[in-house]
Protein backbone atom coordinates (compact mmCIF):
# COMPACT_ATOMS: atom_id res chain seq x y z
CA UNK A 1 0.00 0.00 0.00
CA UNK A 2 0.94 3.36 -0.90
CA UNK A 3 2.39 4.84 2.90
CA UNK A 4 0.63 8.19 4.23
CA UNK A 5 2.87 10.14 6.59
CA UNK A 6 -0.39 10.85 8.69
CA UNK A 7 -0.53 7.04 9.69
CA UNK A 8 3.41 6.30 10.29
CA UNK A 9 3.22 9.24 12.53
CA UNK A 10 0.08 8.27 14.43
CA UNK A 11 1.18 4.68 14.29
CA UNK A 12 4.82 5.28 15.76
CA UNK A 13 3.42 7.96 18.17
CA UNK A 14 0.45 6.62 19.69
CA UNK A 15 2.05 3.24 20.68
CA UNK A 16 5.23 4.94 22.21
CA UNK A 17 2.79 7.66 24.08
CA UNK A 18 0.33 4.90 24.98
CA UNK A 19 2.85 2.43 25.99
CA UNK A 20 4.56 4.84 28.57
CA UNK A 21 0.67 6.15 29.63
CA UNK A 22 0.36 2.01 30.36
CA UNK A 23 4.06 1.64 32.71
CA UNK A 24 3.24 5.42 34.39
CA UNK A 25 -0.99 3.68 35.21
CA UNK A 26 1.33 0.77 36.81
CA UNK A 27 3.22 3.32 39.22
CA UNK A 28 6.53 3.02 37.05
CA UNK A 29 8.56 5.59 37.57
CA UNK A 30 6.81 6.21 40.89
CA UNK A 31 7.08 9.95 40.31
CA UNK A 32 5.27 13.18 41.52
CA UNK A 33 5.45 16.57 41.85
CA UNK A 34 7.46 18.10 38.53
CA UNK A 35 9.03 14.93 37.40
CA UNK A 36 5.30 13.24 37.00
CA UNK A 37 3.96 16.48 34.94
CA UNK A 38 7.07 16.23 32.16
CA UNK A 39 6.50 12.34 32.24
CA UNK A 40 2.98 13.06 32.04
CA UNK A 41 3.93 15.93 28.84
CA UNK A 42 5.53 13.67 27.20
CA UNK A 43 2.92 10.59 27.33
CA UNK A 44 -0.17 12.87 26.43
CA UNK A 45 1.66 14.52 23.73
CA UNK A 46 2.76 11.47 21.99
CA UNK A 47 -0.37 9.74 22.50
CA UNK A 48 -2.47 13.27 21.67
CA UNK A 49 0.15 13.70 19.11
CA UNK A 50 -0.22 10.62 17.15
CA UNK A 51 -4.38 10.78 16.87
CA UNK A 52 -4.18 13.86 16.08
CA UNK A 53 -2.16 12.90 13.22
CA UNK A 54 -4.61 10.26 12.34
CA UNK A 55 -7.57 12.28 11.41
CA UNK A 56 -5.28 13.56 8.49
CA UNK A 57 -5.72 10.26 6.04
CA UNK A 58 -9.46 10.77 6.68
CA UNK A 59 -11.60 11.56 4.02
CA UNK A 60 -13.83 13.58 6.13
CA UNK A 61 -12.06 14.61 9.47
CA UNK A 62 -14.85 16.46 10.14
CA UNK A 63 -17.35 13.32 10.56
CA UNK A 64 -14.71 11.59 12.83
CA UNK A 65 -17.03 11.66 15.54
CA UNK A 66 -19.39 9.23 14.20
CA UNK A 67 -17.08 7.08 14.19
CA UNK A 68 -17.49 6.25 18.21
CA UNK A 69 -21.47 5.38 17.71
CA UNK A 70 -20.06 2.11 15.84
CA UNK A 71 -17.73 0.33 18.70
CA UNK A 72 -20.13 -3.01 18.62
CA UNK A 73 -18.82 -3.88 15.02
CA UNK A 74 -16.32 -1.45 14.38
CA UNK A 75 -12.42 -1.86 15.59
CA UNK A 76 -11.85 1.55 14.85
CA UNK A 77 -14.79 2.73 16.84
CA UNK A 78 -13.20 0.72 19.56
CA UNK A 79 -10.44 2.23 19.36
CA UNK A 80 -11.64 5.79 19.58
CA UNK A 81 -14.02 5.15 22.90
CA UNK A 82 -10.79 3.23 24.54
CA UNK A 83 -8.20 6.00 23.91
CA UNK A 84 -11.12 8.51 25.48
CA UNK A 85 -11.22 6.45 28.24
CA UNK A 86 -7.56 5.98 28.54
CA UNK A 87 -6.94 9.27 28.29
CA UNK A 88 -9.80 10.39 30.80
CA UNK A 89 -8.24 8.00 33.41
CA UNK A 90 -4.91 8.82 33.11
CA UNK A 91 -5.48 12.71 33.09
CA UNK A 92 -7.38 11.73 36.68
CA UNK A 93 -4.41 9.91 37.77
CA UNK A 94 -1.83 12.10 36.63
CA UNK A 95 -3.96 15.36 38.72
CA UNK A 96 -3.28 13.09 41.65
CA UNK A 97 0.57 12.43 40.84
CA UNK A 98 1.36 16.11 39.86
CA UNK A 99 -0.89 18.15 42.29
CA UNK A 100 -1.90 15.91 44.93
CA UNK A 101 1.36 13.89 45.53
CA UNK A 102 -0.56 10.68 45.49
CA UNK A 103 -0.97 7.70 43.11
CA UNK A 104 -4.49 6.70 43.09
CA UNK A 105 -3.84 3.26 42.20
CA UNK A 106 -6.83 2.04 40.85
CA UNK A 107 -7.32 4.55 38.62
CA UNK A 108 -3.79 3.74 37.19
CA UNK A 109 -4.01 0.26 36.63
CA UNK A 110 -7.76 0.94 35.06
CA UNK A 111 -5.68 3.57 32.74
CA UNK A 112 -2.98 1.44 31.69
CA UNK A 113 -5.37 -1.40 30.74
CA UNK A 114 -7.35 1.27 28.52
CA UNK A 115 -3.94 2.45 27.47
CA UNK A 116 -2.82 -1.17 26.01
CA UNK A 117 -6.59 -1.50 24.49
CA UNK A 118 -6.05 1.41 22.63
CA UNK A 119 -2.61 0.08 21.10
CA UNK A 120 -4.67 -3.41 20.37
CA UNK A 121 -7.69 -2.12 18.79
CA UNK A 122 -5.22 -0.12 16.47
CA UNK A 123 -3.83 -3.55 15.30
CA UNK A 124 -6.81 -4.91 14.80
CA UNK A 125 -7.81 -1.99 12.33
CA UNK A 126 -5.08 -4.27 10.24
CA UNK A 127 -5.67 -7.23 11.05
CA UNK A 128 -9.44 -7.62 10.39
CA UNK A 129 -8.83 -7.08 6.41
CA UNK A 130 -8.66 -10.42 4.59
CA UNK A 131 -7.75 -8.14 1.43
CA UNK A 132 -4.06 -7.33 2.69
CA UNK A 133 -2.89 -11.24 4.37
CA UNK A 134 0.64 -9.43 5.32
CA UNK A 135 -1.61 -7.75 7.76
CA UNK A 136 -4.27 -10.94 8.40
CA UNK A 137 -1.79 -13.09 10.71
CA UNK A 138 -1.87 -12.81 14.49
CA UNK A 139 1.17 -11.64 14.61
CA UNK A 140 0.43 -8.35 13.57
CA UNK A 141 -1.41 -7.36 17.41
CA UNK A 142 1.80 -9.12 18.78
CA UNK A 143 4.15 -6.26 16.61
CA UNK A 144 1.46 -3.35 17.99
CA UNK A 145 1.44 -4.81 21.75
CA UNK A 146 5.43 -5.55 21.55
CA UNK A 147 6.50 -2.10 20.24
CA UNK A 148 4.08 -0.01 22.50
CA UNK A 149 5.50 -1.93 25.74
CA UNK A 150 9.23 -1.67 24.89
CA UNK A 151 8.85 1.81 23.81
CA UNK A 152 7.10 2.67 26.74
CA UNK A 153 9.68 0.85 28.87
CA UNK A 154 12.35 2.78 27.09
CA UNK A 155 10.64 6.44 27.80
CA UNK A 156 9.84 5.60 31.47
CA UNK A 157 13.15 4.12 32.39
CA UNK A 158 12.03 0.82 33.21
CA UNK A 159 16.07 -0.55 32.99
CA UNK A 160 15.05 -4.03 34.51
CA UNK A 161 12.27 -4.83 31.91
CA UNK A 162 13.17 -2.75 29.23
CA UNK A 163 16.00 -4.76 27.94
CA UNK A 164 13.64 -8.01 27.67
CA UNK A 165 10.85 -6.43 26.20
CA UNK A 166 13.51 -4.92 23.59
CA UNK A 167 14.29 -8.35 22.72
CA UNK A 168 10.99 -9.58 22.43
CA UNK A 169 10.32 -7.00 19.88
CA UNK A 170 13.14 -7.83 18.01
CA UNK A 171 12.02 -11.35 17.99
CA UNK A 172 8.11 -10.63 17.14
CA UNK A 173 9.73 -7.93 14.22
CA UNK A 174 11.88 -10.78 12.52
CA UNK A 175 8.98 -13.23 12.78
CA UNK A 176 6.60 -11.18 11.35
CA UNK A 177 8.93 -10.18 8.04
CA UNK A 178 9.51 -13.92 7.84
CA UNK A 179 6.01 -14.58 7.88
CA UNK A 180 4.92 -11.95 5.96
CA UNK A 181 6.93 -12.26 2.99
CA UNK A 182 4.95 -15.75 2.69
CA UNK A 183 1.35 -14.41 3.75
CA UNK A 184 0.15 -13.34 0.03
CA UNK A 185 0.93 -17.20 -0.92
CA UNK A 186 -0.15 -19.20 1.48
CA UNK A 187 -3.71 -17.00 1.37
CA UNK A 188 -4.12 -18.96 -1.76
CA UNK A 189 -5.23 -15.71 -3.44
CA UNK A 190 -3.80 -15.47 -7.23
CA UNK A 191 -4.39 -13.46 -10.31
CA UNK A 192 -6.82 -16.52 -11.26
CA UNK A 193 -9.03 -15.85 -8.33
CA UNK A 194 -8.71 -12.43 -8.63
CA UNK A 195 -10.08 -11.93 -11.69
CA UNK A 196 -12.73 -15.26 -11.71
CA UNK A 197 -11.39 -17.14 -14.05
CA UNK A 198 -9.27 -19.25 -12.27
CA UNK A 199 -11.25 -22.42 -13.11
CA UNK A 200 -10.28 -22.42 -16.68
CA UNK A 201 -6.85 -22.77 -16.48
CA UNK A 202 -3.82 -20.52 -15.62
CA UNK A 203 -4.43 -16.51 -15.94
CA UNK A 204 -1.58 -14.50 -16.71
CA UNK A 205 -2.38 -10.51 -17.47
CA UNK A 206 -1.54 -9.80 -21.22
CA UNK A 207 -3.06 -5.81 -21.06
CA UNK A 208 -3.70 -4.02 -17.74
CA UNK A 209 -7.36 -2.85 -17.48
CA UNK A 210 -6.94 0.91 -18.75
CA UNK A 211 -3.61 2.93 -19.67
CA UNK A 212 -3.63 5.32 -17.18
CA UNK A 213 -3.73 5.18 -13.30
CA UNK A 214 -6.76 5.30 -11.07
CA UNK A 215 -7.58 5.77 -6.75
CA UNK A 216 -6.89 2.06 -6.53
CA UNK A 217 -3.22 1.64 -8.58
CA UNK A 218 -2.04 4.88 -6.38
CA UNK A 219 -3.64 4.11 -2.55
CA UNK A 220 -3.48 0.13 -2.91
CA UNK A 221 -0.51 -0.51 -4.63
CA UNK A 222 2.78 0.16 -4.16
CA UNK A 223 6.16 -2.08 -4.43
CA UNK A 224 9.40 -1.95 -2.69
CA UNK A 225 12.56 -3.59 -4.63
CA UNK A 226 13.85 -6.28 -2.98
CA UNK A 227 17.06 -4.51 -2.17
CA UNK A 228 15.63 -1.92 -0.95
CA UNK A 229 13.33 -3.21 1.37
CA UNK A 230 16.27 -5.34 2.93
CA UNK A 231 18.39 -2.61 3.48
CA UNK A 232 15.31 -1.07 5.38
CA UNK A 233 14.57 -3.54 7.43
CA UNK A 234 18.30 -4.27 8.44
CA UNK A 235 17.98 0.01 9.62
CA UNK A 236 14.94 -0.58 11.64
CA UNK A 237 16.17 -3.38 13.26
CA UNK A 238 19.48 -2.36 14.29
CA UNK A 239 18.22 1.31 15.11
CA UNK A 240 14.72 -0.16 16.62
CA UNK A 241 16.56 -2.92 18.86
CA UNK A 242 20.31 -3.70 18.35
CA UNK A 243 21.83 -0.51 19.36
CA UNK A 244 19.25 0.78 21.80
CA UNK A 245 19.79 -2.93 24.00
CA UNK A 246 23.66 -2.52 23.69
CA UNK A 247 23.10 1.18 25.06
CA UNK A 248 21.08 0.08 27.75
CA UNK A 249 23.38 -3.18 28.46
CA UNK A 250 26.54 -1.40 28.36
CA UNK A 251 28.12 -0.48 31.53
CA UNK A 252 28.67 3.05 32.26
CA UNK A 253 29.45 5.10 35.51
CA UNK A 254 28.07 8.35 36.42
CA UNK A 255 24.19 9.28 35.98
CA UNK A 256 24.66 11.93 33.34
CA UNK A 257 26.21 9.77 31.18
CA UNK A 258 23.60 6.94 32.17
CA UNK A 259 20.83 9.31 31.52
CA UNK A 260 22.59 10.07 27.99
CA UNK A 261 23.06 6.35 26.51
CA UNK A 262 19.20 6.41 27.51
CA UNK A 263 18.30 9.16 25.74
CA UNK A 264 20.39 7.97 23.07
CA UNK A 265 18.50 4.28 23.18
CA UNK A 266 15.02 5.98 23.27
CA UNK A 267 15.65 8.23 20.20
CA UNK A 268 17.29 5.11 18.04
CA UNK A 269 13.99 3.36 18.95
CA UNK A 270 11.65 5.86 17.39
CA UNK A 271 13.89 6.51 14.51
CA UNK A 272 13.70 2.58 13.75
CA UNK A 273 9.96 1.93 14.52
CA UNK A 274 9.13 4.69 12.46
CA UNK A 275 11.23 2.84 9.42
CA UNK A 276 10.15 -0.81 10.68
CA UNK A 277 5.85 1.39 10.13
CA UNK A 278 6.87 2.45 6.81
CA UNK A 279 8.02 -0.97 5.62
CA UNK A 280 4.34 -2.03 7.65
CA UNK A 281 2.40 0.22 4.63
CA UNK A 282 4.48 0.07 1.88
CA UNK A 283 4.94 -4.15 1.99
CA UNK A 284 1.01 -4.46 2.66
CA UNK A 285 0.03 -6.37 -0.98
CA UNK A 286 -3.25 -5.19 -1.43
CA UNK A 287 -4.78 -8.67 -3.33
CA UNK A 288 -6.21 -6.07 -5.82
CA UNK A 289 -2.90 -5.42 -7.30
CA UNK A 290 -3.60 -9.10 -8.63
CA UNK A 291 -6.09 -8.09 -10.71
CA UNK A 292 -3.69 -5.30 -12.24
CA UNK A 293 -1.00 -7.66 -12.81
CA UNK A 294 1.30 -5.89 -10.33
CA UNK A 295 1.97 -8.84 -7.95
Amino acid sequence: MHPAPSVIIFTTLSGLGFGLLAFLGLGQPAVTGAVAFVFYAIAFGLACGGLLASTFHLGRPERAWRAFTQWKTSWLSREGVCAVGALLFMGLYALGAVFFDSQWTLLGWIGAALSLATVFTTSMIYTQLKTIPRWNMELTPAVFLSFSLAGGALLAGAEAVAPWLLAIAGSVQLAYWAKGDKALEASGTDIGTATGLGDRGAVRAFEPPHTGSNYLLREFVHVVGRKHAQKLRMIAFVLGFALPLLLLLTPVQGVVIKHVFAALAALSHIAGIATSRWLFFAQAEHVVGLYYGKR
